[in-house]
């Protein structure tokens, strides 16, 4: 298979005045293309700080992170964003909507950041929220939506610029069960497309529907 993600030893250190703290202690693993990863830990054990890292949102203190055939550790914070905005994806547990735009226009933004002309990101956004269920909700703003419809917007978000890879933390953490699940069938049906898929979460339930688990507990990978 082919490796999309390898990171060796990498260290995170945050200065907190004259304290300085690790978050992560050395961490080093690979994530192979089309595999369906849970990144597993209780809160504060550094779990979100590796996706972070992986996102291309944050940078090792030391250590080598390696996207596709790309060494991301070394690179300057233009060239993070560029890669961060054409190679992934990202949902958060709080959506991360503008409640003044519809859900088409909320879709819309990480093309209009690309410069794309207004008629080729209108077809490509009804074509995702399409994917996700939601063609029927195309000029509805977040606040009248549902936690789990809001949630697949932004699923619908994460995937317009057609990302390598596509990273969620905690996605299923501000939903009801049912609307967890359904979220988490997204997921599924996206890595049965060939959609590399990296979810982070404290929860076994969510991560049971993964192909295998990576879990960090205080700031190393355990298992």
């Amino acid at each position: 298979m082919e490796t999309v993600i390898r990171f060796e030893n990498i260290v995170k250190e945050y200065n907190m005045g004259k304290i300085s703290v690790q978050a992560l202690r050395g961490v080093t693993a690979e994530i192979q293309k089309g595999e369906f990863v849970a990144i597993m830990g209780p809160s504060g054990s550094g779990k979100s700080t590796l996706m972070h890292i992986l996102g291309c949102l944050d940078t090792a203190t030391t250590g080598s992170y390696w996207l596709e055939d790309q060494e991301i550790s070394k690179m300057k914070k233009s060239k993070l964003s560029a890669i961060r905005n054409h190679k992934i994806g990202f949902v958060f547990q709080t959506f991360n909507l503008l409640p003044h735009l519809n859900i088409r226009r909320n879709v819309e933004l990480p093309l209009m950041y690309s410069g794309m002309s207004a008629a080729k990101r209108k077809v490509l956004a009804e074509k995702v929220l399409a994917d996700v269920g939601l063609a029927d909700r195309l000029k509805h703003k977040p606040s009248e939506l549902s936690g789990g419809q809001r949630q697949r917007v932004a699923i619908a978000r994460a995937l317009v610029n057609t990302p390598t890879i596509l990273l969620a933390d905690e996605p299923t953490g501000n939903l009801d069960t049912n609307s967890g699940n359904d979220i988490l069938s997204i997921f599924s049906d996206l890595n049965r497309k060939g959609h590399t898929i990296i979810i982070v979460t404290h929860d076994s339930a969510v991560s049971e529907r993964a192909d295998r688990s990576i879990k960090i507990i205080d700031g190393l990978i355990v298992e």
